[in-house]
């Protein structure tokens, strides 16, 4: 019981020290300022990466534009001589631009 009381009394003069009350809020404070720098490190790393996601983010919707207007653009048109080959009322062209046949049909069978 007795080191009880003397732990108590030790324990009320400490709390009643200026010196031990100056400890601990000095401590505190720096316990404070050193949460406060690693929380500033991590905001200024979120917006650098905001910044980066932002671009990405620009960069990917001016490409999806991009592709819109190619998509949606006016067709070009069809020569006519391709339209009347491809329905039958023209002859094909015999040799391409690169000297190929562009249409060439092999049956397989033949009805002969």
């Amino acid at each position: 019981m007795e080191w009880g009381n003397r732990a108590a009394s030790i324990a009320v003069k400490a709390a009643n020290s200026n010196a031990v009350v100056n400890v601990v809020l000095g401590a505190s404070c720096v316990a404070l300022i050193m949460r406060s720098m690693k929380q500033q490190r991590d905001i200024e790393a979120l917006e650098a990466e905001k910044e980066s996601l932002l671009k990405t983010n620009k960069a990917l919707k001016k490409t999806m534009w991009d592709w819109k207007q190619q998509l949606f653009a006016d067709p070009q048109p069809v020569p006519l001589a391709r339209i009347k080959a491809i329905y039958g009322e023209a002859p094909l062209p015999q040799t391409g631009i690169d000297g190929a046949v562009p249409w060439q049909f092999s049956p397989i069978l033949s009805l002969d």
